[in-house]
């Protein structure tokens, strides 16, 4: 049993933080551990990132969304700016996910991984995050 969430972490989010820990490094210059405290995670990972070697199954597929990408850059140039809060960063993640769930990529990415039913109701038809925290 592997529902549609677990490969949002597995997947998703890696190739996710891995896109804008590249956009801050490569544009915004940041060193390696300035971009791992601003993404909360380890400067090890963010090494992982820069090289592919964490965030990079799939990475293909979930690049090929543009949304994804621009979403990353969006985010980057907010951390590196310091207009965004964590919050904000969190709130924009998940409006990713949806989004990825309404126009069904994380179910292409979960049909490529197992065994579905042709008809496969996992994803709700509408899903939109709380637009206010």
């Amino acid at each position: 049993m592997r529902p549609p969430c677990e490969l949002v972490v597995k997947y998703v989010l890696p190739t996710y933080r891995s896109l804008i820990a590249k956009e801050l490094i490569e544009t915004y210059k940041y060193p390696q551990v300035a971009a791992a405290k601003a993404l909360g995670t380890t400067q090890a990972a963010i090494s992982q990132y820069v090289y592919s070697k964490r965030g990079d199954k799939r990475i293909k597929l979930l690049e090929s969304v543009p949304m994804i990408k621009s979403s990353a850059k969006k985010l980057a140039k907010g951390i590196a700016n310091k207009e965004i809060t964590s919050i904000q960063a969190m709130l924009e993640f998940c409006r990713v996910c949806m989004a990825l769930r309404k126009h069904k990529v994380i179910c292409k990415l979960h049909r490529e991984l197992l065994t579905l039913p042709s008809i496969c109701d996992l994803c709700p038809p509408r899903t939109e995050p709380r637009r206010n925290i």
